[in-house]
């Protein structure tokens, strides 16, 4: 298969091999690494609700008043789960609970080596979602292998509002209208990521660097862009029980640092929600940007890693 890497019909070919099924990976068979006795598994299960009622207690209160919140519903409504999937615990593939009968009936556990045992089963969802196995990992391991982009400057929020009468949040624009449109205008639009991409008004789309498709989305994503650091939740949340809980929460904390940073960037004034703009309209919110970028990347980086280790551990 061969996809060209930019427009124009010189633009450099990338030939990928014909990828596999993972219900046919022989490594996608954990051996048992650890076997946790009852007070020892449920010790964690119940450190991980804590944790995770923690992180979801303020979006919860918001939704019994009726309240909603232009940063952190995103967390919440784009990537559809709910607290009770994120508070819910999981030892991740390889490791075995003992006097678990009842996981067994869970989704993709199956019993284990000791009586009463079960563990999650990696085989049973290769085989059950195996177009959902094969993307998951061609994404975690893709962008692991490329090296991060730093020159988008978060202006995919800003092509989503370029020449738009109507904006996808109903707040204010710090620039105004015409002050929005110069600074897109000003700027080269570099986005990688087709989830943002698919949002640009159609007078963005152009602009960009390189036209996306959802068909070639594992060709250019890439460890620099935040929503692929965001999306890592998504992933890790896919998997269900194959990653461990605390995985699990570490993907969601990273998905929730990185859209302040998001929304800081945005071309949006939300002020009346205590943002602080990184205006990078400006060679200073440029920097800032970039600086906080990179250590998102390193933080996605090592999640990414042990996400692929948990779940295909050979």
């Amino acid at each position: 298969m061969a996809y060209r890497s930019g427009r124009g019909p010189n633009a450099p070919i990338l030939r990928l091999a014909p990828e596999r099924r993972l219900d046919v990976y022989p490594r996608v068979v954990p051996p048992i690494r650890s076997l946790l006795p009852r007070a020892q598994w449920s010790a964690r299960a119940e450190e991980h609700r804590e944790r995770a009622e923690s992180l979801t207690a303020e979006h919860r209160a918001r939704a019994a008043r009726g309240e909603r919140h232009p940063v952190w519903d995103f967390l919440f409504t784009y990537y559809s789960y709910k607290p009770a999937q994120l508070a819910r615990w999981h030892p991740g593939a390889g490791v075995e609970l003992e006097d678990a009968a009842e996981r067994r009936s869970w989704r993709w556990y199956s019993p284990g080596a000791t009586a009463d045992g079960a563990t999650p089963d990696a085989v049973a969802f290769a085989k059950e979602k195996p177009d959902l196995a094969g993307l998951v990992e061609r994404m975690l391991r893709r962008t692991a292998s490329r090296p991060g982009q730093f020159g988008c400057f978060g202006l995919h929020e800003w092509a989503m509002v370029y020449r738009a009468d109507e904006h996808r949040h109903p707040v204010p624009l710090r620039l105004g209208q015409a002050g929005t449109d110069v600074v897109v205008e000003s700027n080269d639009l570099r986005c990688t990521h087709f989830d943002a991409f698919r949002f640009f008004t159609p007078e963005a789309v152009p602009r960009n660097r390189r036209p996306l498709s959802r068909d070639e989305q594992p060709l250019f994503e890439q460890p620099g862009c935040l929503h692929a650091g965001m999306d890592l939740y998504k992933w890790a949340m896919k998997l269900g029980p194959l990653v461990p809980g605390e995985l699990l929460l570490d993907a969601f904390e990273l998905a929730r640092d990185i859209r302040l940073l998001d929304m800081e960037a945005a071309p949006y004034d939300l002020a009346a929600w205590d943002v602080v703009p990184v205006p990078i309209e400006t060679a200073e919110g440029k920097a800032e940007y970039v600086r906080r970028q990179r250590a998102f990347a390193e933080r996605g980086a090592v999640i990414r890693s042990r996400l692929l280790d948990a779940w295909l551990v050979s």
